[in-house]
């Protein structure tokens, strides 16, 4: 008998003895008056054995049947002996389970099942270092995670691929994809797909990579900027974005557990459909992952009300999502960049434009611009004349086998030479004292 039952029997005892009254005893109880009478009279009749449960000892009504257990069990053992679930847990095979078989239990009696079958082995979880809990904002667009996770995602099926992620830090609203390097102008194409998407957030929070911000040059000059950012830092600026550094990855925990759960899941799923290239992976996240995604993690915000901002009337998305330099205009009005001469249309020549240092921008279409006078002017690509390569013809050497008589005589010549140059540096009257004396040496006694 439990403490439960025990507590009831000790009731139900004072009821007997009318020290306290049945609507008492059902007060201390949390049980209706109804059901003390029906336990007093049960208690009458069969003694203390009757406050047991009745389904002690019994199976309960409730059971998943023994032929769904087996047969979970050996779809999970066959899946796994064909290298298609030998790495699921039990929470993803449980789901598996339901959508592609139509059996729906929950992971902890799969969990359970699969200890049994020794199939899965019990681990203990890993104490990992506590960081300072932060609140979710209050409104979805107040802040926007943004990462890049390096992962082979395609298990060497095909080409390397990044996946660029950016994720809403009140609603856990995700939105990413798959590029094929983490450069300034793949995170800027993603960038702009979330502003066309939602619109401009308050704030993105990201680490500390050379892509958002850059190490200070010549801050000491007296012509160096007041502030120096990347290329994606000022695009921020000009979209009114705050950007914040994150000092550690647990600082933007949020983008990171995303990128481990897709790590998991995402591989798999990209595995069942056989995606082996770029397009097959982001058809797979777009049309399949996200949604399952934003529907099963997404959670309403504090507060009601979007934070996301519509573009200001007038702002050119193109121009300010671009890559820029500065540029000195040349006499003949054109521009050297990346290799390639770049000239103003013929309209857009003015007075004053040649040898000013210019902006010039290569869009994300590949189009190259430059700003003048708060002017955009197109560039055009100059045509360069192939240079024309003269080769030299060189003279074959004709080399023949000289005989050994031959070989004797050019030796003998050389010895020759060798010969007449000593003796005619012997004969120079300027030679240092210790090599007249090694050419003429005198006799030992008469060193003293």
């Amino acid at each position: 008998m439990t403490a439960k039952e025990r507590d009831r029997l000790k009731v139900l005892h004072e009821v007997r003895q009318r020290h306290i009254t049945q609507k008492q005893a059902a007060a201390e109880l949390s049980l209706s008056v109804r059901w003390i009478r029906a336990l007093v009279k049960r208690w009458r009749d069969g003694g203390d054995g009757v406050l047991r449960h009745g389904l002690r000892g019994r199976p309960s009504n409730r059971k998943t049947p023994e032929a769904v257990k087996r047969r979970a069990v050996e779809l999970y053992r066959e899946k796994k002996q064909a290298r298609l679930w030998h790495d699921y847990g039990p929470t993803l095979a449980a789901e598996e389970l339901g959508e592609q078989h139509g059996i729906t239990i929950s992971r902890e009696t799969l969990r359970r099942w699969l200890m049994e079958a020794k199939l899965w082995q019990r681990r203990r979880a890993r104490v990992e270092q506590a960081h300072v809990w932060r609140a979710r904002r209050a409104r979805c667009g107040e802040l926007v995670q943004w990462d890049t996770s390096e992962h082979d995602w395609l298990e060497g099926r095909g080409e390397k691929l990044y996946l660029i992620g950016m994720i809403d830090d009140a609603t856990s609203q995700l939105t990413a994809g798959f590029v094929r390097h983490d450069s300034t102008e793949e995170n800027l194409r993603q960038l702009r797909r979330y502003v066309e998407q939602h619109g401009r957030p308050v704030a993105v929070y990201t680490d500390k990579a050379s892509l958002f911000q850059i190490a200070p040059r010549a801050i000491h000059h007296r012509d160096a900027p007041p502030e120096q950012l990347s290329q994606i830092g000022r695009a921020l600026k000009e979209l009114h974005i705050e950007w914040i550094a994150a000092h550690s990855p647990q600082a933007k925990g949020r983008i990171e557990r995303a990128f481990q759960t897709a790590q998991d899941r995402l591989v798999k799923g990209l595995r069942q459909v056989g995606a082996s290239d770029l397009e097959t992976a982001n058809t797979y996240l777009q049309r399949v992952y996200i949604p399952v995604w934003n529907r099963r993690f997404q959670r309403p915000p504090r507060l009601a009300g979007d934070a996301h901002r519509a573009l200001p009337p007038g702002m050119n998305l193109d121009s300010v999502l671009s890559i820029r330099e500065n540029r000195v205009v040349s006499p003949d009005y054109t521009v050297r960049w990346e290799g390639a001469t770049y000239r103003v249309n013929r309209e857009h020549i003015a007075r004053g434009m040649r040898g000013v240092r210019v902006q010039v921008e290569r869009r994300l279409d590949g189009s190259r611009w430059m700003h003048w006078h708060h002017r955009i002017l197109a560039l055009q690509c100059c045509e360069t004349r192939p240079e024309v390569i003269l080769e030299r013809r060189s003279k074959a050497r004709v080399t023949s086998q000289r005989s050994v008589e031959e070989k004797q005589r050019a030796r003998q010549r050389v010895l020759d030479a060798r010969r007449r140059l000593k003796e005619a540096y012997a004969q120079l009257p300027n030679r240092p004292l210790w090599q007249a004396m090694k050419d003429f040496p005198l006799p030992a006694g008469q060193l003293r």
